[in-house]
């Protein structure tokens, strides 16, 4: 049950980020957009874990899908786009340290363990 419960886990924190970072600059993805891509990544994140890769490639892979999806939901500019990718990393980045330092939940990025 642990695992199953990470790994939505994991989907819901993924796709809070990618909304919030489109809401910050009004370019509002909706719930259901940041959920497909939220499930998207996570997904493909645990595919590549459940294959024994390496886990360089178990956080890089997700990263163009991410990348792509937000894209094709966004439409908007490539500016637009990619300022709203960095911010949805920003904020991912801090979910992962308080996730990870306070709870011990390493499922966002695996690699950087923090408690």
């Amino acid at each position: 049950m642990g695992y199953v419960f990470d790994f939505f886990l994991a989907i819901l924190l993924t796709a809070l980020s990618y909304y919030i970072g489109s809401l910050i600059l009004r370019k509002s993805l909706s719930v259901v957009h940041a959920l497909i891509i939220g499930t998207s990544v996570v997904l493909l994140g645990a595919i590549t874990e459940a294959l024994n890769a390496p886990m360089s490639l178990i956080i890089v892979v997700p990263f163009p899908v991410g990348m792509l999806l937000l894209y094709l939901f966004l439409k908007e500019s490539v500016k637009t786009w990619f300022m709203t990718y960095l911010l949805t990393l920003a904020i991912y980045t801090v979910f992962h340290i308080v996730v990870s330092y306070f709870f011990s939940f390493h499922s966002l990025i695996p690699a950087w363990k923090l408690s």
